[in-house]
């Protein structure tokens, strides 16, 4: 039913598996795993784009959150009419709440294609959509350190056993992977939070979803980590790395365009002003300047008033 998510992850991970099976063994688990990794990274890089106009989308939202509280005071009883002007302040904003949730929404039946094909390598299974009978082989022998990729710390010593592998192993290997994944889905979160207005945090709805996502979906990892194949481990916590790293490039370079057209404005107007105050500043220079000749000229003598009457007398008149 979802082949079409199925064949195009398994086609994925076959690839990277072929690259860091050439420089590595094959069969070996760090090449699976490898694998897995460059799987994320391949799929997040595909997605960084979306994710950028998820950031933009969600701080639009944010800044004109007071807004969308007048609308829902003001037409709270009509819902209509509601939906009628959310959609007239989203188009002339330009912002879209659903597109802000595409990312995530992608991810989901990724996550559930590579659960499905990582369920898919059995002993003995005689293809796995893109991968062959040897393929298969090679990632059920593939282990780390002792521990199976496809297999979960929760399965029986029976099961266990079959793969060849134990639960001390999965364990060794398993909690250290869902500790840190769950460390990384917190810090993730919280950088996240941080970029939130003051007006956004201040809400009873957003602070409990904050509080949610920074310390109960953590959790997740750690209280679902047992039931998850090593190989989803290795995903969830490749994936919140990729993620916290793609928050601070994405946030460090919109905080650069912010300052950019904030400093602008301010870089033009202080031109304009100085430039209008030129000619003042040169003016004043110049009344001083004829103000210090004039009292420097001869035979005018400060607070005696000159007679000039002689100044009419004709040329050769005695004086």
């Amino acid at each position: 039913m979802l082949d079409f998510i199925y064949y195009p992850v398994s086609a994925i991970l076959w690839f990277w598996h072929k690259v860091f099976g050439f420089v590595l063994d094959p069969a070996s688990g760090f090449a699976w795993a490898l694998s897995v990794v460059f799987l994320v990274f391949t799929l997040r890089a595909l997605l960084f784009k979306p994710f950028v106009h998820q950031v933009r989308s969600m701080k639009k939202m944010q800044e004109f959150a007071p807004q969308i509280r007048e609308l829902q005071a003001k037409y709270g009883d009509d819902r209509q009419k509601l939906a009628a002007e959310m959609q007239k302040l989203q188009t002339e904003q330009g912002f879209n709440p659903i597109s802000g949730c595409l990312p995530v929404l992608v991810q989901i039946p990724v996550f559930i294609g590579l659960f499905h094909v990582l369920n898919g390598f059995k002993p003995g299974a005689p293809s796995n959509f893109i991968f062959n009978a040897d393929d298969v082989a090679s990632f059920v022998s593939a282990d780390l350190f002792g521990a199976k990729l496809s297999n979960t710390i929760s399965q029986s010593p029976e099961v266990l056993a079959m793969f060849g592998t134990n639960r001390l192993d999965m364990l060794l290997v398993g909690v250290p992977l869902m500790i840190a994944a769950a460390i990384a889905t917190h810090f993730t979160a919280r950088h996240s939070v941080q970029r939130q207005t003051a007006d956004a945090a201040s809400n009873p709805q957003a602070a409990l979803m904050n509080r949610l996502t920074m310390w109960i979906f953590p959790m997740f990892a750690i209280v679902g980590g047992p039931f998850l194949p090593l190989a989803i481990l290795l995903y969830w916590l490749a994936n919140n790395f990729w993620t916290l790293g793609q928050q601070r490039v994405v946030y460090r370079r919109i905080d650069r365009e912010e300052a950019a057209q904030a400093g602008a404005p301010a870089v033009v107007n202080s031109t304009a002003v100085e430039s209008a105050a030129a000619p003042v500043v040169e003016t004043d220079d110049s009344a001083r300047a004829a103000d210090a000749a004039t009292k420097d000229q001869p035979g005018e003598i400060p607070g005696v008033i000159e007679d000039r009457s002689r100044d009419t007398d004709k040329p050769g008149d005695a004086r």
